[in-house]
């Protein structure tokens, strides 16, 4: 059994104000991203009258789209329900280290990572305890093969230990606004139970907008692989996104997808098209962890792109 803290931060739902411009403002605006082809992935962009009413043949239980740049929202499902996010929680874990910077760093991998990837059957980076990887290094780990081992060696540097790192998460959800949203651990996984750690589609928009912001995090959930050679102190890593619009619907840039049994299918994607950009996000889409559920995603992106081009 792993020694890791089971410490649940007491859910805080206080509305904290009109503060995400102030956070945005602490972060890196990144670049407009370049256009993507105005080809539609794999559903038909909708009629006039469907579009009216939103995407057709969503079967997620939760989901939302809104203007990237605006925030305005287009459409949404479910929008203020409480829900399991599984990997979208990795998001957040993200955001709070880059916050805290000194990303050249070098973490030792503990020990207690095996053990603990082990006892989840949580997806993990391959991270060998011992080997020393910088902070950046790690944050690749951490979203493109969604590392449960690389959340773990970060939550531990940057809290520094795990309770505190899980109440920076949540005192940086409160200041971001996210009044739906309560964070248990680092990663997604189901504990210390199922539901302890949620959030909603509304406040997800909010966090991937803001973590979008970030140049950093914006290139990193962009990137299909990522690979470190073997050096002094570590060992080689290859890492693969495992984000499925990536490469597979034009103009996709990230950001973050999920799955446990109690979330469902969970993905909070961007994607761009002739300088337009769409933020939305899909809870308990219909899938196992084995089957990955984009077409929700298509069918949003194919559904807002189309009011953009009518």
């Amino acid at each position: 059994m792993v020694a890791r803290a089971r410490l649940t931060v007491r859910t805080t739902r206080l509305l904290t104000g009109a503060v995400l411009a102030a956070l945005a403002a602490m972060t890196v605006i990144a670049p407009a991203a370049s256009a993507a082809p105005a080809a539609s992935a794999a559903a038909p962009a909708a009629s006039a009258a469907s579009s009216a009413a939103g995407p057709g043949g969503v079967g997620a239980r939760s989901a939302a789209i809104e203007n990237a740049a605006t925030g305005a929202l287009l459409w949404s499902r479910g929008l203020n329900t409480e829900r399991p996010m599984a990997s979208i929680t990795k998001v957040m874990t993200a955001f709070v280290v880059i916050r805290a910077g000194d990303l050249d760093r070098r973490i030792i991998i503990p020990s207690a990572v095996v053990a603990y990837v082990h006892e989840n059957d949580a997806s993990n980076a391959g991270l060998w305890p011992g080997d020393r990887l910088t902070a950046g290094q790690l944050l690749y780990g951490l979203l493109l093969p969604s590392g449960a081992d690389a959340a773990y060696a970060l939550a531990e540097a940057y809290g520094p230990g795990i309770p505190a790192f899980i109440a920076k998460m949540n005192a940086t959800a409160r200041l971001l606004g996210m009044t739906r949203t309560h964070f248990s651990n680092f990663d997604g996984l189901p504990w210390p139970t199922p539901y302890s750690n949620y959030s909603s589609a509304a406040n997800l928009l909010t966090l991937g907008r803001v973590a979008m912001r970030s140049a950093l995090f914006r290139s990193i959930v962009d990137q299909r692989t990522y690979r470190i050679a073997a050096g002094s102190g570590h060992h080689a890593y290859l890492w693969r996104n495992l984000n499925p619009l990536l490469g597979y619907y034009p103009g996709a840039i990230g950001i973050k997808s999920g799955y446990t049994g109690a979330a469902g299918q969970c993905l909070l994607f961007e994607a761009t098209r002739n300088g337009y950009s769409v933020i939305g996000v899909t809870l308990h889409s219909p899938g196992s962890i084995t089957d990955l559920n984009r077409a929700d995603a298509t069918r949003i992106l194919n559904w807002a792109f189309s009011l953009h081009a009518a």
